[in-house]
């Protein structure tokens, strides 16, 4: 079969996961600015998704799609779709196009028109590489334990964490001088998620860090921790093996009512803990905000902002606006607006080169991310 993958600058890292999934089963994916050859598959976020459904519905070829949106919108995009990949793609796609290539019905994991089959197995992380031709980040977990309202990684990956083995890591960190790795909390890998085994990360650390050639960027861009998880052991890690000066840490709100009812499973002194922490081990914080969560008050907002001001003393932030993503349990509620003395605040925080994001226009961070 000649197969192509929709080249989408945001799903790169999805490409280069399915692509290797694939070979390893015999099907070789080309990229494509365009749907053609006999099957075309997408990746989509639901931020973008909306700008490739004409050319999906009227491609001249069989279409798959897949990705967080194939997930939480698979009832709708069978409309416009011939199978939609419901969850992790790794086993799901390689079956479909056996399936396909055999005139077979989907197999589960795999919705149409006709309906839907749930799926009948969860990926074991070593059984897949992150990436083979295709460079793309090194994926050492999936899944996360808590059920934040607003985010789509449960719903997708579940709420059990599985992890990647040392082995496994270390060997895709051949292709790279600078290690990066991706999971939902750093500081979780070997670990429930709910509970640390920092010995495990120590472990971890001083594996990709033996041979003192690379440098290991942790807790950072594109994976974050939890505040929670930062105490003075996990700072003295990441300060002892890692070469990143900078820890990322996932706060989103300043108001521990925004917090509880986000289910976010921290308050505020545990960010403003992690805070100590991190400023006392000699790094530097960087927190993601988020602002306009549906019924967030004035006064909630006014809170973030001055645990905002708090980071900036010594660190960063990263302010997002709140998106309603389907399938996650706020999907269909409203954004509120973001108050003046917010957008004034976090202005000014921008132009001393303290605040970055998109609080104003939402979108811009799917497609654009500031690499701390």
């Amino acid at each position: 079969m000649d197969l192509r993958w929709r080249e989408i600058t945001s799903q790169r890292n999805s490409f280069a996961a399915l692509y290797t999934a694939c070979e390893l089963h015999g099907y070789h994916l080309v990229s494509t600015s365009k749907p053609g050859g006999d099957v075309t598959l997408y990746s989509l976020n639901s931020i973008q998704a909306h700008g490739f459904l004409d050319e999906i519905e009227n491609a001249p070829c069989v279409t798959v799609v897949g990705g967080p949106h194939g997930t939480a919108c698979y009832e709708d995009l069978v409309e416009v779709a011939d199978y939609v990949v419901v969850g992790e793609g790794e086993y799901t796609v390689p079956r479909l196009l056996d399936r396909i290539e055999h005139n077979l019905s989907p197999p589960p994991g795999v919705a149409t028109r006709k309906g839907y089959t749930p799926v009948d197995h969860s990926v074991i992380p070593d059984a897949y590489p992150s990436f083979s031709e295709y460079k793309g980040y090194i994926e050492i977990s999936r899944g996360c334990p808590y059920s934040c309202q607003y985010c789509q990684t449960p719903c997708i990956f579940g709420h059990r964490m599985r992890h990647r083995s040392l082995d496994a890591i270390r060997d895709l960190t051949k292709h790279f001088k600078q290690i990066r790795l991706v999971t939902p909390n750093a500081l979780a890998y070997g670990s429930d998620g709910r509970h640390p085994r920092l010995e495990k990360v120590e472990r971890l650390m001083a594996c990709l860090k033996a041979d003192g050639e690379r440098e290991l960027y942790f807790g950072t861009f594109p994976s974050e921790v939890r505040p929670e998880w930062i105490n003075d052991e996990s700072v003295d890690l990441i300060r002892e093996f890692c070469d990143n000066r900078k820890i990322h840490i996932g706060v989103q709100s300043g108001s521990d009512a925004v917090l509880s009812r986000l289910r976010r499973g921290h308050s505020c002194a545990d960010a403003l803990s992690a805070l100590d922490h991190i400023r006392a081990g000699g790094l530097v914080p960087v927190v993601d905000v988020i602002l306009g969560f549906p019924d967030e008050s004035e006064e909630e907002q006014e809170e973030t902002i001055r645990f905002v001001r708090e980071v900036c003393k010594s660190g960063f932030v990263h302010a997002h606006r709140f998106i309603p993503l389907p399938g996650t349990p706020l999907a269909g509620t409203q954004s509120t607006s973001v108050i003046p003395e917010a957008d004034t605040v976090l202005g000014s925080l921008a132009l001393a080169g303290k605040v970055t994001g998109s609080w104003n226009d939402p979108e811009l961070r799917f497609f654009r991310r500031v690499p701390y």
